[in-house]
């Protein structure tokens, strides 16, 4: 009886949170410190984030990712990277897995981006989708995909969209239920060679659009600090990143006023 009940407070806080990897919430340190707006950055999290950012790069990269919604490990995500530059475009691997042994859903894309010329990359990534429930549920699995693109207006304004899920997949009979399409669009200008600023907006067919801000200031050549806000649940957002030559490490939390911190790392190892 304690497992259910525990089980039942866990779904519904996670139904709250809204964070679940069929939810295709934003994935990174970087990111994450800048109020989860990450349309229009191009780092190897946009395998996950928007896959027009893989036109853009040129290393072999892996990465890891951690997050602790709530500081409640049941609400765990997982996350892993990794790039793969070609002369014919820029290959990823996306991989995801949010919650526990009673109630987990996990995701797992292939992405392919490119870059035509300095002012265009668009992209698009093919998923599979799995939600797991104890208990005798069971799993079920679902295809689908989604597509992004950026467009470098000037050297310092940046626009950005992404859409998940745009067929909005059936994933039970039942009520007809089936994964959200999640729609973002974003801008991101350079004040300076310090400052970058984000604007996002996000919607989730099913909810009220989410709106998000973030700032980055390089303050030495290794060092970055990081802050953010997002809306629908307000959420405050701060971090700091490290590069130390080929590895990079992305630390952030969120702060929600009734739940508390959701603490975020992430390392980027850089093989070139």
């Amino acid at each position: 009886m304690k497992i259910k009940m525990y089980f039942c407070f866990v779904i519904l806080l996670y139904s709250i949170a809204s964070k679940a990897s069929n939810d295709n919430n934003p994935i990174g340190g970087r990111v994450a410190g800048m109020g989860y707006s990450g349309v229009t950055i191009s780092d190897p999290w946009s395998v996950h984030n928007n896959q027009a950012g893989l036109g853009y790069l040129k290393s072999i990269t892996a990465g890891i990712y951690y997050e602790n919604h709530f500081l409640v490990k049941e609400l765990s995500t997982k996350s892993a990277t990794f790039v793969l530059p070609t002369q014919s475009g820029v290959f990823g691997l996306d991989m995801n897995y949010f919650g526990f042994d009673k109630y987990n859903e996990t995701k797992v894309g292939l992405a392919y981006g490119k870059a035509f010329g300095e002012k265009i990359s668009a992209g698009i990534q093919f998923d599979y989708l799995n939600t797991h429930i104890a208990d005798n549920y069971g799993n079920k699995g679902a295809v689908t995909f989604e597509i992004g693109i950026i467009s470098k207006l000037t050297k310092s304004l940046i626009i950005g969209a992404h859409v998940f899920n745009p067929i909005s997949v059936k994933i039970a009979d039942y009520n007809d239920e089936r994964i959200a399409t999640i729609i973002k669009l974003g801008l991101s200008y350079n004040l300076s060679n310090k400052v970058l600023v984000l604007v996002e907006t996000e919607k989730n067919i099913n909810y009220k659009p989410n709106f998000k801000a973030g700032l980055e200031y390089h303050v030495i050549k290794e060092v970055y600090l990081r802050t953010g806000i997002s809306t629908n649940p307000t959420q405050n957002t701060f971090g700091i990143g490290i590069e130390l030559k080929k590895l990079k490490i992305d630390i952030a939390s969120s702060y929600h006023q009734v739940f508390g911190f959701s603490p975020q790392v992430s390392l980027l190892y850089n093989f070139n």
